[in-house]
């Protein structure tokens, strides 16, 4: 036989679910959603370049010059739009973005490359995107760095001091879509936990089931308790749902442990749920819950270092970022899919979690009693 307390959570529980549940329309928005956002994200949120159109100016048809263009050209990655004889017309197409990338070869190259001396190539990216000016720029670097090499090797020139070889940890083809995926395992999961557990109060409230819950046995530590199971299992639902896209569908590795993982998102969720509560009991209506839930989520988003870098974010902003549990989860769910960390590596992400999951159901259990009498 169940304790008492626990039967009254469960009943509110079931309740919740199937106040959620029972209409079809809500049960797909609340699977299907995530899965097209996964694969989305997975698709067209990447950095990763796989055509660089660009246009040439090339005052040189010599050897090297030839040599140097063949191996653009040859590379499957940079495609070859426009070769123009003006440098008014290269600039028209990089204005008019047909070309993301420009080379200039000047009349003198490949004879300074002959005479044994150093030549110049001009690289015009369009910097209106900074993220794939940069990525372009890289492979071009890349390409020219092997012409250095080869020419050197086959005209008799002394090699260079020093060769630098590159290698990448936990991610070797540097995919975009091997840490963004990842990350959205905490991300989408926040999206729908915080809006559900919001909600939940503020729908009895427009309901006017909120009183006839008022004058039940129940205290307010096992109606909180009652609100939070139901959308704790669906966000490790949700969250489970993303995992299944990353492995079967993109084929991510996975390095770590599934209860590591699944250790770090209970944490997660908790706080995440805390903070649902809270903002629940602050509203009187849907409408008020749903605004209050989208002004926390887009800093929530913006501060979690899932599209840049916390390192690069001014320093106060840095701090802000500490008390955010989605910047734990998307770190605990990279390291665990991507590194294969365990829970002492985790220690720094795992411990914050738990602090906020005290803190903020705490306060929602205070703001229900508040409100209850």
């Amino acid at each position: 036989m169940l304790p008492l307390t626990l039967r009254r959570i469960l009943a509110l529980a079931r309740k919740e679910l199937l106040a959620v549940l029972k209409d079809r329309r809500t049960r797909l928005s609340l699977l299907v959603p995530v899965l097209v956002q996964t694969l989305v994200f997975g698709y067209a949120a990447s950095y990763d370049l796989n055509r660089v159109p660009y246009v040439l100016f090339a005052r040189d048809s010599g050897e090297a010059a030839s040599a140097l263009i063949a191996r653009f050209d040859g590379t499957g990655l940079f495609r070859r739009v426009a070769t123009v004889t003006r440098e008014r017309d290269l600039r028209a197409a990089i204005d008019a973005r047909r070309a993301l990338l420009a080379i200039s070869i000047p009349q003198d190259f490949s004879r300074r490359l002959a005479a044994g001396r150093s030549a110049e190539v001009q690289l015009i990216a369009d910097g209106r995107n900074s993220n794939t000016a940069n990525t372009a720029l890289g492979y071009a670097q890349a390409i020219i760095s092997a012409f250095n090499a080869h020419w050197r090797a086959e005209h008799g020139a002394p090699p260079p001091p020093v060769r630098l070889l590159t290698r990448a940890w936990f991610n070797p083809n540097l995919v975009t879509r091997w840490d963004m995926v990842p990350g959205l395992i905490g991300t989408l999961t926040l999206l729908q936990t915080l809006l559900l557990t919001a909600m939940s109060v503020a729908r009895e409230r427009e309901q006017g089931t909120f009183d006839q819950l008022l004058v039940t046995p129940m205290r307010p530590a096992e109606i909180m308790a009652g609100k939070a199971l139901p959308a704790m299992l669906i966000g490790i639902t949700q969250a489970s749902g993303v995992l299944l896209v990353a492995q079967l569908w993109f084929r991510i590795p996975f390095e770590g442990s599934f209860a590591v993982l699944y250790g770090g998102l209970v944490l997660f969720v908790l706080a995440a749920v805390g903070i649902g509560l809270v903002v629940s009991a602050l509203s009187f209506t849907m409408q008020q819950a749903m605004l209050y839930s989208f002004v926390l989520l887009m800093p929530f988003t913006l501060l979690s270092g899932l599209t840049t870098p916390i390192a690069n974010m001014p320093r106060v902003l840095q701090y802000f970022t500490r008390v955010n549990p989605l910047r734990y989860a998307i770190d605990i769910a990279q390291r665990v899919y991507l590194e294969g960390a365990g829970p002492r590596l985790l220690l720094p992400d795992l411990w914050p979690l738990a602090l906020m999951a005290v803190v903020t159901l705490s306060a929602a259990s205070w703001m229900f009693r508040h409100r209850l009498q």
